[in-house]
């Protein structure tokens, strides 16, 4: 005999659906699909008076950014790994062969 279930869970749904005539459907099913390509910020009441639109919002994000990148100079390298030891090319192995 089965339990029941500790959670109570309150419907919204209207009494005149009949669930068990759905059938087949997929959870999520086109989730990626809706969420490629978008960035959902929200953004405080103070700041939205100011950016009235994306467009705004954007161009001040950029100025930023470059303002930030001029900030900090040149870009340097960073290795991922160590510096390896480069290893003489034939020739010069040759020619120090010869040396020696």
């Amino acid at each position: 005999m089965k339990k029941a279930s500790a959670k109570r869970f309150d419907d919204d749904l209207r009494p005149e659906y009949d669930l068990s005539k759905l059938k087949g459907g997929v959870r999520g099913k086109y989730y990626r699909k809706a969420t490629s390509g978008t960035n959902l910020v929200l953004i405080e009441p103070e700041l939205a008076d100011v950016f009235p639109d994306t467009e705004s919002v954007n161009r001040a994000l950029r100025l930023l950014v470059d303002t930030a990148e001029a900030a900090a100079g040149p870009a340097r390298h960073r290795p991922s790994e160590p510096n390896k030891r480069l290893r003489p090319t034939a020739r010069k192995r040759r020619r120090f062969a010869v040396e020696r």
